[in-house]
């Protein structure tokens, strides 16, 4: 990077599902030395069923910031104002739909929710999908009077859209909605746990009745004990700052954590791989 600079640059969109504002606030303090604008940290939720950008944040602006209760956001699916010195997180807005485009944030039966209740992002525009090609059968769930279910959890407030997780990545413990990534971001504040090698899934416990939550770390040390303790450190940390009492954590060296092509974490391809270990130690 000698002799780079990046003050030209008039936008850099972060296109996550959550942004999160800690990677935000991260990125910039790497590259500000080399003259990066925080003004040129920009958002968006897109996907190529809407061909392809469906929010914006201004890019004359900042992406709106609000800081949530932790427990409510989990539990009942609402972003409360934070209060009491409860333990809270941000949430960075996506931006506002572009002018094309309209949103809603639907209930389980389809219904309007209103601001700062969590429920699926449903899109509808001039440049969307009309159907995924050779699966009628997609295309059915897919759609609900014109609307399209993008799969993606949020919420909305003052017409600023905040994405929250993926619906099939949402794992239930006792009745609470858990967000894998909220949990892992939780794991990263752990010291000695790479930021952004960590990943949870659920587990059905037949006994329970429910599911229970994994999370694999990486970590640079090989030692047993070190390892242990880093591990106790995670079960500790995320159940004093979660709705959940985290059990199951398994910490594991360098290049474990499978990804896929466009580098996010592969939830399900973890589970596999964990599962298929837990097979051959039994």
């Amino acid at each position: 990077m000698e002799g780079v600079d990046l003050s030209s640059l008039r936008a850099i969109i972060n296109c996550s599902e959550p942004v999160r504002w800690e990677s935000h606030r991260a990125f910039f303090e790497h590259f500000q030395k080399y003259g990066l604008k925080w003004s040129a940290l920009q958002t968006s939720y897109a996907m190529a069923e809407n061909v392809f950008g469906v929010t914006q944040s201004p890019l004359d602006g900042e992406p709106a910031v609000v800081e949530i209760d932790r427990e409510a956001f989990m539990v009942e699916r609402m972003a409360r104002n934070t209060f009491d010195g409860r333990p809270s997180m941000k949430m960075m807005s996506s931006g506002q739909p572009l002018e094309n485009v309209k949103i809603r944030i639907l209930d389980v039966n389809g219904g309007d929710l209103p601001d700062y209740a969590i429920g699926e992002v449903a899109l509808q525009s001039n440049c969307m999908l009309t159907g995924y090609y050779n699966r009628p059968d997609l295309t059915q769930t897919a759609f609900r009077n014109g609307w399209y279910l993008t799969g993606d959890y949020g919420f909305t407030v003052n017409g600023e859209l905040f994405v929250s997780g993926r619906k099939k990545d949402m794992i239930i413990v006792g009745g609470k909605n858990v967000y894998p990534q909220d949990l892992e971001t939780l794991s990263y504040e752990v010291p000695g746990v790479h930021a952004g090698r960590s990943v949870a899934f659920g587990i059905f416990d037949e006994e329970q009745g429910t599911e229970e939550v994994v999370i694999i770390a990486e970590v640079d040390s090989d030692d047993a004990a070190e390892q242990q303790k880093i591990a106790d450190a995670i079960r500790a940390h995320i159940t004093r700052n979660s709705a959940i009492a985290l059990r199951h954590v398994k910490v594991v060296g360098p290049k474990w954590i499978l990804k896929t092509s466009s580098g996010k974490t592969a939830r399900s391809a973890n589970k596999e791989k964990f599962l298929k270990e837990l097979e051959i130690t039994q």
